[in-house]
């Protein structure tokens, strides 16, 4: 089937100012984190694609393990590029990530330069690219100079093989130091992806602070946790979930406290004309401070449910007050 974009995919969509940059993002973006690698169903990603793009989903976020097997996803979506999305290519911002494990030895993963610009011609080749519009550093690096990751994420700038820098996983005083140095290079920090949801929710310490003073755009990584909340977990753990499979979501994370949480969370969605997955993001979107929230789908259906997250934002100071009980 020859893919056809929407006339109207650009009608409904919020784009936000990436920090004080001149990129707007969407305010759902889509993660190829799972689903997207050589064990999935190939048409089922191509058809999440389409679905994601006519919604005016112009981001897609990719890091070089992502699979399974690790660079699959990237391989997966090159091809459905070329295949299918010939002629969008500058309508749409692709990112992709290096600093977790990618090939054996000192010199595959971490924040080395070697390692680095390595992982970022591998990922051009992989999606058969000249360039991605967002390459980041996915980690800190405990033994590497920070000096020498940013320079070389200033270098993949000045190369040409991406226009933006972006960090991830980077804690508040790491995510200050990268940033003064980056602007000093002259390749300003774009974007910070943090794990934040309402389970998770230390980057309202002080990191969504920085990130407001220094520029930089914010977008959520895991915002359902990895499917905490949603209403997957409501009555136990399904034999085809996250949890059962024990990869990054394990059983024993869904707790009796948890699933109490999710039960009234979900209620209290219901009362908003919500799914409980629509209302975990329009909280993190209802801080203007974060860009966007980095969705994972498994389904044409699930990203569906999620889009129709834009449809209601906005919360009363009750409602606020009530997720903070809840939340305890």
């Amino acid at each position: 089937m020859k893919y056809h974009p929407k006339p109207s995919r650009y009608d409904h969509m919020i784009y936000n100012r990436c920090g004080l940059s001149g990129i707007r993002l969407p305010a759902v973006s889509l993660g190829l984190w799972h689903n997207f690698g050589h064990v999935d169903d190939y048409e089922t990603a191509r058809r999440m694609l389409f679905t994601a793009f006519d919604a005016g989903i112009t981001h897609i976020d990719l890091a070089n393990n992502y699979g399974p097997p690790p660079g699959s996803a990237e391989e997966n979506f090159g091809k459905i590029l070329r295949q299918d999305f010939h002629g969008y290519r500058d309508e749409l911002i692709i990112s992709t990530k290096a600093g977790y494990l990618m090939w054996p030895g000192p010199y595959g993963e971490w924040g080395s330069r070697k390692y680095l610009l390595a992982s970022l011609d591998q990922s051009l080749k992989r999606m058969q690219l000249d360039y991605v519009d967002i390459f980041y550093s996915h980690r800190p690096d405990p033994d590497t100079p920070l000096e020498e990751t940013m320079m070389a994420l200033d270098q993949a700038v000045r190369s040409g093989k991406a226009l933006y820098a972006g960090i991830s996983n980077y804690d508040p005083d790491q995510t200050l130091e990268a940033s003064e140095i980056l602007r000093q290079l002259g390749t300003p920090c774009l974007i910070h992806q943090p794990k934040y949801s309402l389970f998770e929710r230390w980057v309202e310490d002080s990191l969504l602070d920085i990130l407001e003073k220094e520029g930089i755009g914010c977008i959520a990584f895991s915002p359902l946790a990895q499917g905490m909340l949603t209403d997957k977990y409501l009555q136990g753990i399904p034999e085809d979930s996250r949890a059962s499979k024990a990869v990054f979501l394990k059983k024993e994370h869904i707790t009796s406290e948890i699933i109490n949480k999710v039960k009234q969370l979900n209620n209290l969605a219901k009362k908003r004309g919500q799914s409980l997955a629509q209302m975990a993001l329009a909280w993190l979107l209802k801080d203007k401070r974060v860009t966007s929230v980095l969705i994972g789908a498994r389904t044409v259906e699930q990203l569906e449910d999620n889009l129709g997250t834009l449809d209601n934002l906005e919360f009363t100071s009750e409602e606020l007050k009530k997720i903070e009980v809840i939340l305890g």
